[in-house]
């Protein structure tokens, strides 16, 4: 059993955690409000544009539907791009991400097909590295916060290798924020261009519109910004997320870490209470024995 002064030692470094988990609660909980604004503020241009090409693939078929459209007509070379923090202490949060985007690795290994992975975020490629370090070609790290700069560095990666016939689809993971309790793993494919689920092609009224240029030129410029503002905005998804999770995560810390401290504070008052106990008892019996 632990003496009452290694009982001191263990409670005053279970206070210091305490101190710490609280103090990462109020930075997160501080830091949640703005990411969910950025995250929430995102999605209406992220929607718009999937409806604007939603709109004007509508009236394009044939050879000269844009590649990034349509595809290349085949499904052997898969590119996964998985968007995780680059930090942790906010419970499964990035596990969650990586779990979904390894489901699908495998599923797609077990029909035969090529895979390559690439990370955005240390978390992602620290997990993977393990089981798919053979595949997983490059990394990019958020930084302190998601910024456009990074989303563009990643979506020319991804156009260079589907330019190079490196790959044929490509899907981006990451976690869409719900709520401060929810956050949900997403898979979103984005090569060949996918309408987003619940996206409409804008309705004209009855009216008809002649493109100038023409749609296929607009799609070629529109496609390769819509992949670089998916990826932002799955960036700006993941920060509100994981702000979330660490807030829930730390406060979680806090009560346990109080928890244990009211539990050994009992402990080491009962051991007290028996040392007090001992020595009476061993004073007691000295006296009668002179």
């Amino acid at each position: 059993m632990a003496t009452v002064k290694e009982m001191r030692t263990r409670i005053s470094a279970v206070k210091s955690t305490q101190k710490i988990t609280k103090a990462m609660q109020m930075v997160a909980a501080a830091k949640l409000r703005r990411a969910q604004n950025a995250a929430q503020n995102s999605r209406p241009y992220a929607e718009r544009m999937a409806a604007v090409i939603a709109n004007l693939a509508s009236g394009v078929s044939g050879d000269g539907a844009p590649k990034l459209l349509v595809g290349t007509g085949s499904a052997q070379r898969h590119l996964v791009v998985i968007a995780t923090s680059d930090r942790g202490l906010a419970g499964g949060f990035n596990s969650s991400i990586v779990r979904a985007a390894r489901l699908r690795i495998d599923a797609l290994l077990a029909e035969g097909k090529d895979v390559k992975v690439i990370t955005v975020g240390r978390k992602a490629r620290d997990q993977l590295r393990r089981l798919h370090a053979q595949r997983l070609i490059e990394t990019f790290e958020v930084g302190g916060s998601p910024s456009l700069a990074v989303a563009e560095e990643v979506s020319t990666r991804i156009q260079a290798m589907f330019e190079a016939g490196e790959t044929d689809v490509v899907t981006l993971f990451f976690s869409k924020f719900q709520s401060v309790v929810t956050q949900t793993p997403t898979g979103k494919q984005l090569i060949p261009a996918e309408v987003v689920a619940g996206a409409k092609p804008i309705d004209l009224k009855g009216a008809s519109y002649e493109y100038e240029p023409d749609e296929e030129t607009i799609l070629a410029e529109l496609l390769p910004r819509n992949i670089t503002t998916q990826i932002f905005s799955a960036m700006l998804e993941n920060q509100a997320g994981f702000f979330a999770a660490q807030m829930t995560a730390m406060d979680n810390a806090t009560r346990n870490a109080g928890d244990m401290i009211a539990s050994l504070t009992l402990q080491m008052n009962r051991a007290r209470q028996a040392q007090i106990t001992k020595e009476l008892i061993e004073i007691i019996s000295g006296a009668e024995a002179i």
